[in-house]
């Protein structure tokens, strides 16, 4: 195998994402001028904000809704993600054990739903964002790997993922050809997507609407009826927090949600001869059942998109400002897709960028509105939130539906994560202490599973202490 070309000039580091440099930067959006009222607004220009304007805007047309960003709208997680519109759901087993597996089962299926929903609205609004439904395939290259991969696929099926497959190395190597594979499981609820496309592309429908966006204009602090920004302050009886990563910065919230970092790479375009190396036609979305998973995507334009951690969570939690990752995590990254695809040795980086998204101290994604202050909010989504915004967004319409006298209680309002109480995050130091050593402790285990015998396939007991202690296990 040829050894991996090292990163060069040719590489872009930062600038947002490469989704973003593909599709161009949105004409800006005037920033607030003063003091202002509306019946809802709405705290952050991502995918949960603009969904939720989008379908309360949809639902009742006269509604006076103010969508407030700091940056741009897509600035975020919604421009920077991995493309991967699917039905993974955060916190559905602890769901399970809170309020039983029927009720973790109904999310389940909202969220196989949702993958639809999306699809449907991104038609219904003329919004070209390179979507394929191509599913999910998650693949397992270690004896670990596939124990694990087995029991989920089995925990998938007994949730009602019936078209779900389970897949061997041979069945694998027909769709991608994964070096070392030993099996994957597939579910048809899921489909690739350009980031980018879709979040500029929502937040014009919703301006179409009617609904006014704000951009450049930081909201400093929530309180019921008011959300404050330097340039004036909007008064609604409504204000939905829909800041995920972000929501740290927010006066009162630092240790509410864990703004964990995560990073990605794009290769150049592929040519021909070397896809038929690779295989990937039905242009699945890729994952393994690593502990420090990754996620990929075949772009429209025939790249490879493929992220991971990198450096999990800066302390403070601070944020970055344009998405520049650390050179060490570009290598780490480009050494996995090398990993994955041998082939690809020679093949240029030609962009790395990062950027944060919101992890609760128990890892489950909400959806909250609270009937005494008017405030609400969504999020949590560790990493699954281009679907899981959607759904959210749709349940937060009908929380302030019920609230206001506009609608009746809905199977969303029904939902286990609706109103979901959650401790907050251990003080600094100790935030970034245990942060770091959880994922130091995955990135062992991996390591550890990769040069045990093929006779042995028990989970790193390493990995088994981390998911304890972060409250994923």
């Amino acid at each position: 195998m040829n050894a991996p070309r090292a990163l060069d000039g040719h590489t872009l580091n930062g600038h947002i994402s490469h989704w973003f440099h593909d599709h161009g930067l949105p004409a800006a959006r005037e920033p607030l001028t003063g003091d202002a009222t509306a019946d809802v607004c709405v705290v952050g220009g991502g995918y949960t904000g603009l969904w939720t304007a989008y379908y309360l805007k949809k639902a009742v047309p006269f509604l006076r809704i103010t969508v407030l960003e700091q940056k741009f709208c897509g600035y975020g997680a919604s421009g920077r993600n991995g493309g991967w519109l699917y039905n993974g759901i955060a916190g559905r087993d602890r769901y399970a054990k809170l309020h039983g597996k029927d009720a973790a089962a109904r999310l389940q299926t909202a969220m196989n739903d949702t993958v639809a929903e999306v699809v449907r609205v991104a038609e219904e609004e003329s919004i070209e964002a390179d979507v394929h439904r191509g599913g999910v395939l998650e693949v397992a290259y270690t004896p670990a790997q596939l124990t694990r991969l087995r029991a989920f696929h089995e925990d998938e099926v007994a949730y009602g993922d019936r078209e779900r497959l389970l897949l061997g190395a041979r069945e694998t190597a027909e769709r991608i050809r994964v070096s070392g594979a030993v099996g994957s499981t597939w579910t048809p609820h899921g489909a690739r997507l350009h980031p980018a496309k879709l979040v500029t592309g929502l937040a014009a429908a919703v301006e179409a609407l009617g609904v006014t966006i704000h951009e450049s204009t930081p909201v400093t602090e929530i309180k019921p009826k008011h959300a404050v920004t330097p340039y004036g302050t909007v008064r609604a009886p409504y204000v939905l927090r829909c800041t995920e990563g972000f929501t740290a910065a927010l006066k009162g919230l630092r240790r509410e949600w864990l703004p964990m970092n995560s990073s990605m790479v794009v290769t150049e375009p592929i040519p021909a001869e070397l896809w038929k190396t690779i295989g990937w036609e039905g242009r699945e979305t890729l994952g393994d059942m690593a502990h420090a998973y990754m996620y990929a995507q075949r772009t429209a334009d025939d790249r490879i998109a493929l992220g991971g951690r990198g450096v999990p969570y800066r302390y403070g939690s601070r944020t970055d400002n344009d998405g520049r990752t650390q050179p060490a995590t570009v290598d780490a990254l480009r050494s996995l897709l090398v990993r994955f695809f041998p082939a690809l040795a020679r093949t240029r980086i030609d962009h790395a960028w990062s950027g944060v998204l919101g992890v609760p101290r128990d890892w489950c994604a909400t959806v909250t509105l609270d009937r005494s202050t008017g405030l609400g909010w969504a999020g949590g989504y560790v990493g699954s939130g281009v679907a899981t915004a959607n759904l959210a967004a749709r349940t937060l319409r009908d929380l302030v539906r019920q609230d206001s006298g506009q609608g009746a209680s809905t199977e969303l309002t029904e939902l286990p994560w609706v109103n979901h109480k959650v401790r907050k995050w251990e003080p600094e130091p100790l935030r970034w202490l245990g942060v770091q050593s959880l994922y130091a402790a995955y990135r062992t285990a991996d390591r550890r599973e990769a040069s045990l015998p093929t006779t042995s396939a028990a989970t790193d007991r390493l990995a088994g202490w981390a998911d304890r202690v972060s409250g994923r296990g």
